[in-house]
C-alpha cells in the first residue's frame, strides 16, 4: 500500500532520516539505512528488506511505481523536485532518488555455516574505514559468488549510505556477519578446516598462484594504508600477495578483492 504525498513543507517528521544522512550513528540506532540513486533504490525494492519511504521527483516515481505497488508493506512516498530535495539534504544530487530501508536482522556465523552449501566461500574485511572501499568489496563479493562477508570490529558498516551506493545495492543480497572479534571468528573457521587466506602485499615468497581456494576458504582483506592487523594476520592460515611490477607495491582494496575473488572462483571451476 502506498501513501503518496507532494511535499509542501521540508519540516515533516517523516523526512528526518533524509535530513540526518550525515549522522550515520542516528540511523544505526534506528536500524535504518538510506539508499541513493535509481539503480540502488530499484534493487532495494526488488529485495526482501523492508522499505520505509521514498523521496524523489515525480518522473522517477512513475518509473518505480509498478515495483512500489508490488511491495507488501505500507510505503510512504514523498515527491518533490530536485532543487527542493537538495535543500532538504544539504548537498547536490545526480538523480534525486532516495529511499529509507530497514537493516536486516543480525546474522551469526553459525547460521551462515548452516545455510550455505559446501564448499564454503567467504570473505572478511579488517580495518576498512572507507565506506566507498567497503562498498566496492561488497560489490566484488556479489560479482564473484561469495556466500557471506565477515565485517570486523574495526571496519565501517556496509549499510552506511556511501557504502550502499558504492555497492550498487548488492549489499541487499549478500549475507553480512558483523563480528565483535574478527581474529576469533577466523580462528573458529580454522577449527572447521577452512583455509583462511590473507591478502597481504608483503607476504614473503608466496603469491596468489600458490594459494589453494578450491575447498572451504575465507579471503581476508585489509586497508591499503595499515593492512591487516597483526592479531588478524596471525589467525590466518596463509598470507599471499598479488604479483606486481616494482612500480606499484599495493592495490586499492577493491581492486585487490577483485583479483583474489576471481582467482578463487577460477580454481573452484566456476568461471
Amino acid at each position: 500500500m502506498l501513501q503518496v504525498k507532494f511535499i509542501e513543507s521540508l519540516d515533516l517528521p517523516e523526512l528526518e532520516p533524509y535530513r540526518t544522512m550525515q549522522r550515520p550513528l542516528d540511523h544505526r540506532r534506528q536500524n535504518i539505512f538510506v539508499a541513493e540513486g535509481e539503480k540502488v533504490v530499484r534493487r532495494l525494492l526488488e529485495s526482501r528488506l523492508p522499505v520505509v519511504s521514498l523521496l524523489l521527483p515525480e518522473k522517477w516515481f512513475h518509473n518505480l511505481e509498478p515495483l512500489l505497488r508490488s511491495r507488501p508493506e505500507e510505503i510512504k512516498v514523498f515527491i518533490a523536485e530536485k532543487p527542493q530535495l537538495e535543500k532538504l539534504i544539504g548537498f547536490s544530487m545526480y538523480q534525486g532518488v532516495m529511499a529509507v530501508g530497514k537493516m536486516p536482522d543480525p546474522v551469526s556465523l553459525e547460521i551462515v555455516l548452516q545455510t550455505c552449501p559446501h564448499p564454503y566461500f567467504f570473505a572478511a574485511v579488517d580495518g576498512l574505514s572507507s565506506a566507498e572501499n567497503l562498498g566496492a568489496v561488497v560489490r566484488n563479493c556479489a560479482a564473484f559468488g561469495v556466500q557471506a562477508l565477515l565485517v570486523g570490529e574495526t571496519s565501517s558498516s556496509p549499510y552506511l549510505r556511501r557504502a550502499v551506493r558504492s555497492s550498487m545495492g548488492t549489499v541487499f543480497q549478500l549475507p553480512v556477519v558483523e563480528v565483535s572479534s574478527l581474529a576469533h571468528a577466523l580462528g573458529d573457521l580454522r577449527s572447521r578446516n577452512f583455509r583462511v587466506i590473507a591478502a597481504h602485499p608483503h607476504a614473503e615468497g608466496k603469491t596468489l598462484a600458490h594459494a589453494d581456494f578450491s575447498k572451504d576458504c575465507c579471503i581476508v582483506l585489509g586497508s591499503e594504508g595499515s593492512g591487516i592487523a597483526p592479531t588478524v594476520l596471525e589467525a590466518c592460515t596463509d598470507a599471499v600477495a598479488i604479483p606486481m611490477t616494482e612500480l606499484v607495491d599495493s592495490l586499492n582494496v577493491g581492486s585487490a578483492a577483485a583479483v583474489f575473488l576471481y582467482e578463487a572462483r577460477r580454481q573452484r571451476g566456476e568461471m
